[in-house]
């Protein structure tokens, strides 16, 4: 039951489940309100949540039209509600004008405080930033409450796993619990009393899973973003006098953006549709023309924001497919996946593209890369899990890079698999393993039968199993099953796991 609710989870949209979980909180903290639990009336509540949508949402679209750019609603409503929990609810003129000022600053910033098309900040952190800079207001964190913080804390894992930075929050978590408790302790509290106030009186659970994972600023490799954790929890945390200002968390995320800004990608990603290809099995390919060469690493994923798709359309506008095409391709972006009987909307909106279109990218990202020495590896795939291997592979091609490598893909159907005369062409060792037997087999190719792949069936056909790396790129499902049979068999054990769309 549980593995199926987060297999349902993965296969909703990001920005949905975020969505979803704020209007949780949003709907839980006016039940508090209504009963006594919060200090702020439901008139307040709603004073503050109105103002702030409707600005939020209406600077974002005029500063789209002003830019010649497209509005991301889903995105300004979550903008919206992350400043619902962070300013001073009220009815008072100075609360509401505060609001406003940092709603309008919100929904500018996306436009305003960007680089070659690609927001630097936080745009709710800058919202709350510049009312508390500049003295219109304050930033309450009112989401912190001892009351909230148990409707945050069910919520707060299911947005975490959605977004795939467990890891990531939880170090902040961890550093800002550190930090905040050395803190306290210093200043004469005890160590239990200074760990029940972080918990259930400052709104770090709040900060770590909905703020600092924040995608679009993320940097792109673990290592940078666990540099961003840290560094985040410990200033949210660090009572840091700074003159007329102090640390807070916003400007603790702020520093942290600054950060991911100079790790990742810094400039817009424009492609140009050059060609679509179709295959019996249902993959679709395209392949791009990037306006300028994109930064990456063989392996990695770019999300696609898909124009023309509507809020409450199914899936989202914003798709992350796995990179087939290598960096040393140059100019040429290629993306492929499968389009089921009754596709989301974005994928019906990308089918329907005609060469020349033009598209725009938000991001390169992932740790879905292969090894830096000369480790032999196991590459298993299922299905359009393949193509993460492909970039690989034509990147090792490009470098003159030869290394003890085998792929295991497991194929419904080898005669019309799309990437298999690919495969062919780049020299691949491959063992396919599906329910009938190709006709022909190229040169490296073999048949390893109609066998269900788990931890024992790959030791049967690799003897070298437990010398080489296993890299596991599919379903949610297909990995979780895999990797629990090779964790004890493979060398070591690397997933890459994807809802499929």
């Amino acid at each position: 039951m549980i593995a199926r609710a987060w297999a349902a989870i993965g296969r909703a949209p990001m920005y949905r489940v975020v969505l979803c979980a704020l209007a949780v909180l949003a709907g839980a903290s006016f039940v508090a309100s209504a009963v006594g639990w919060l200090y702020y009336s439901p008139a307040e509540l709603a004073a503050l949540l109105g103002v702030v949508v409707v600005v939020t949402v209406g600077a974002s679209r005029l500063a789209a039209r002003v830019w010649r750019a497209e509005s991301h609603n889903e995105s300004s409503l979550i903008t919206a509600l992350l400043l619902f929990f962070i300013l001073k609810p009220g009815l008072e003129a100075g609360d509401l004008i505060a609001a406003v000022v940092g709603a309008a600053v919100a929904g500018l910033s996306k436009f305003v405080l960007a680089w070659r098309g690609r927001h630097l900040f936080n745009p709710a952190a800058v919202g709350a930033f510049v009312v508390t800079a500049t003295g219109i207001g304050a930033s309450y964190w009112w989401v912190g409450s001892s009351v909230l913080v148990w409707a945050v804390i069910p919520v707060a894992p299911v947005v975490v796993i959605r977004l795939r930075q467990e890891l990531l929050a939880s170090v902040a978590l961890l550093v800002g619990l550190v930090v905040y408790m050395v803190s306290a302790i210093t200043w004469g509290s005890g160590a239990l009393e200074a760990l029940q106030t972080a918990v259930a009186s400052t709104a770090l659970i709040f900060f770590a899973a909905f703020m600092v994972t924040e995608p679009l600023t993320l940097p792109p490799r673990r290592w940078q973003r666990m540099t961003v954790a840290v560094v985040t929890g410990a200033l949210f945390a660090a009572p840091i006098p700074l003159g007329v200002l102090s640390m807070s968390p916003q400007l603790a995320l702020l520093v942290g953006n600054v950060i991911g800004f100079a790790f990742g990608q810094r400039r817009a990603i424009r492609l140009t549709l050059r060609e679509t290809r179709r295959s019996a099995d249902g993959t679709v390919e395209m392949i791009f023309d990037a306006a300028t060469p994109i930064r990456f690493r063989a392996g990695q994923a770019i999300e696609l924001h898909t124009p023309g798709v509507g809020l409450g359309s199914r899936g989202g506008s914003r798709r992350v497919f796995s990179l087939v095409s290598a960096p040393s391709d140059g100019h040429e972006v290629r993306v492929a996946f499968v389009l089921p009987e009754h596709p989301s909307a974005a994928k019906r909106q990308l089918v329907s593209m005609k060469p020349g279109d033009e598209i725009r990218a938000t991001g390169v990202a992932g740790d879905f890369v292969p090894p830096s020495d000369d480790q032999p590896v196991v590459m298993l795939a299922a299905g359009i899990g393949v193509t993460p291997f492909i970039s690989w592979l034509r990147e090792a091609r490009a470098q003159g890079h030869r290394q003890d490598a085998v792929l295991v893909w497991a194929a419904r159907d080898p005669e019309s698999a799309h990437f298999r005369e690919e495969l062919a062409e780049l020299g691949a060792r491959v063992i396919l393993v599906s329910r009938t037997a190709p006709s022909q087999l190229h040169p490296r190719e073999t048949w390893a039968g109609p066998i269900r792949l788990d931890g024992e069936r790959v030791a049967d056909i690799l003897p070298d199993l437990s010398q080489r790396d296993a890299y596991i790129s599919g379903t949610p499902h297909f990995v979780t099953n895999l990797r629990r049979g090779l964790t004890s068999r493979a060398h070591r054990v690397h997933t890459d796991a994807f809802a499929g769309y």
